[in-house]
């Protein structure tokens, strides 16, 4: 497929994808809360990687993603009154594999970022109905893309003492092979609209 019909069909996908179910608009407060959340556990995560790294190599960044990750994403959770978490098509934790729509999004993120567009700036939501409760909930996902620092787990090339850490905490571990610039993954956001 050639470049043109690769990007306008990338650009119909992340239109649908996008935008609701047709029922209800977000707010821009409620994206604002959603985006926000992502910046807060983003930064927090990182943070804490860049400690380890320091403190004990890059093996030492296995353990903050297995131990201090899920306590960051409740703490911003709590904070920002929204449930955050991270996925990824190659999850290293099967805990954090993606549902239907997440994959979607996961997969127009890919294709967006291969198509060239900035994946800094890549943000897709939807409003779906709670079927307990029925009230809307935002459902908000932004994409991380793989940094420098993320090879050290992530990429092509990693050291021996890495994989030896990630072998012990993830047996079953398929989040490798990133190159700076890849989409790793995508924050994740769940949240009750406030109109």
């Amino acid at each position: 497929m050639d470049l043109p019909v690769r990007l306008a069909s990338s650009l119909l996908c992340a239109a649908l994808l996008a935008g609701c179910d047709g029922s209800v608009e977000p707010s821009e407060a409620d994206l604002a809360n959603a985006r926000a959340a992502t910046q807060e556990f983003g930064a927090e995560l990182k943070g804490h990687l860049v400690a380890a790294i320091k403190a004990s190599g890059p093996q030492g960044a296995v353990g903050v993603c297995k131990i201090a990750a899920p306590a960051v994403a409740e703490d911003v959770s709590d904070r920002q009154g929204v449930s955050i978490a991270r996925t990824s098509l190659k999850v290293r934790n099967p805990g954090n594999a993606p549902d239907e729509w997440e994959r979607k999004v996961l997969e127009d993120f890919v294709a967006r970022n291969d198509s060239g567009e900035d994946a800094t700036r890549m943000e897709s939501w939807t409003v779906t109905k709670d079927k307990a409760t029925g009230v809307q909930v935002l459902r908000y996902m932004k994409a991380i893309p793989t940094q420098k620092v993320c090879t050290l787990c992530h990429g092509k090339a990693i050291s021996e003492p890495v994989r030896e850490a990630l072998a012990a905490d993830y047996p079953d571990d398929r989040a490798t092979g990133f190159e700076v610039g890849d989409i790793r993954g995508a924050f994740t956001v769940k949240m009750a609209l406030t109109q």
